[in-house]
């Protein structure tokens, strides 16, 4: 935490303390890196935009460092890379991401041609495509550069990679780091001001969303308690075997489990643990039910989609939601039933500033309350054209109520994160084979795949 704060501070001064790094770059030595991809990399950890010395004719070095200084203003895991035209154009995209390892967007002008790949955490391939196709008629590199980084900042999500603001370089005299000094005791009480005051309204709303959200689930794990009376096992009753007595067991195992992550939660994401405990509760309630009254196990199902606390879903239906895209969801045995009758389902319903509305109409926090119960990369599916699906899209909600819910098109990583080579290639291949062999994008057509 206190890492990250001193990263966010230093971000923050970025502007006043611009005309300090403009004397302590231009002094640095290594500005220029060799032409190795590995070098390019390299210094794409350490500052969001590299120019080749074979290529500092299309983009100054002062140019290059105010696009920079843009970039780390902003706070976002941008990368633009300027490179001859006769440097090795297979798999550049791929290889450059791959040797760099941090998840972000990526733009490389390439002697007169410019084109862009992002993570799929960051931003969409369409929305790539898009930008890519916006700055084509730009004139200069300057131009295209400044208007490609602008929409981007505007559209990608994640942070800048701390790498960026870690350490001060080789070759930066004493007077400099004085000066620096100087410049950041001068505003570094207002910054961390800001940065306090920030974080403290952050924390709020995330408080804020959790409460709202701790009254549905007490109303779940209550639901589970009650299912649990209304049993009436006992583990040496008549007829009871070692299976039987394993699946009750697990049940109340999963009950106490669900109110400890509920009494130790945080933060919003933290409610995906207590919906896992009781779905998987319920789960090994319908298998005692099963065992008890001589029935085939239930197939393992997630709950019904209208109302978790129905249990186990015994089907998939076609549903159609007013207004809404068709989906097929799960559903338990009554829901099914009300259904072919032509009749609405028992849906759950929340409260809103708006009154009570369907969970998935309710807001963010619900993200993780309804990731804990469909897990396995089916939400997506289920919440198409829903308000919680549109959200859970957006790459800046994986910071606030946490990722895994399955593809709403974001990854594992978000924006800035050390990654290595945990990336999908997909999402930096295209054009002819990622600068492999032909049009270098066609105009951000990416190869026609759009």
């Amino acid at each position: 935490m206190k890492a990250a704060l001193v990263q966010r501070l230093v971000r923050l001064l970025i502007v006043p303390v611009a005309a300090v790094l403009a004397v302590l770059v231009a002094g640095a030595p290594g500005a220029h890196a060799a032409t190795d991809l590995s070098k390019v990399a390299e210094a794409l950890r350490e500052s969001p935009v590299y120019v080749d010395p074979a290529a500092s004719d299309i983009l100054s070095g002062s140019d290059a460092e105010a696009l920079a200084d843009k970039i780390k203003d902003a706070d976002k895991p941008v990368f633009v890379a300027v490179l001859p035209s006769d440097y090795p154009k297979a798999n550049l995209f791929q290889n450059l991401r791959t040797e760099t390892g941090v998840t972000g967007l990526y733009g490389i002008r390439l002697g007169d041609e410019f084109d862009a790949r992002a993570d799929s955490a960051v931003l969409s391939r369409g929305a790539v495509s898009n930008l890519v196709t916006s700055v084509q008629s730009a004139g200069d590199a300057k131009a295209q550069l400044n208007d490609f980084v602008d929409s981007a900042l505007r559209n990608v999500g994640g942070t800048a990679p701390s790498s960026w603001s870690e350490g001060t370089g080789d070759g930066v005299s004493a007077t400099g780091l004085i000066t620096l000094g100087a410049v950041l005791a001068a505003g570094g009480a207002s910054a961390y001001a800001i940065v306090r005051r920030n974080r403290r309204r952050h924390e709020e709303e995330q408080r804020a969303a959790l409460e709202k959200l701790r009254v549905v689930v007490d109303e779940d794990i209550t639901a589970f308690g009650e299912e649990l009376d209304r049993l009436d096992f006992h583990p040496a009753e008549p007829g009871a075997d070692d299976a039987m007595r394993a699946d009750y067991e697990h049940a109340l195992d999963a009950y106490e489990k669900a109110k400890g992550h509920m009494a130790a939660a945080q933060k919003p994401e933290d409610v995906r643990a207590v919906t896992q405990c009781i779905e998987d509760g319920r789960f090994s309630l319908a298998a005692l039910a099963a065992r008890r009254e001589g029935r085939p196990l239930p197939d393992r199902r997630p709950p019904c989609f209208f109302d978790p606390r129905h249990g186990p879903s015994v089907a998939d239906v076609t549903w159609t939601p007013m207004g809404g895209a068709t989906r097929d969801v799960p559903v338990c045995a009554a829901d099914q039933a009300r259904l072919s009758d032509g009749q609405d389902p028992m849906i759950r319903e929340v409260e809103t500033a708006s009154g009570r509305r369907p969970y998935w109409d309710a807001g963010p926090a619900y993200g993780p309350w309804a990731g804990g119960y469909f897990g396995g990369g089916i939400l997506p599916g289920l919440l198409i054209g829903t308000m919680l699906g549109s959200m859970m899209a957006t790459p800046s909600y994986a910071a606030d109520y946490g990722s895994g819910y399955g593809d709403f098109g974001a990854g594992g990583y978000e924006g800035g994160d050390v990654s290595g080579a945990d990336f999908n290639t997909d999402d930096f291949s295209g054009g002819w084979g990622g600068f492999g062999g032909g049009d270098f994008g066609g105009g951000g057509d990416f190869g026609g795949g759009f």
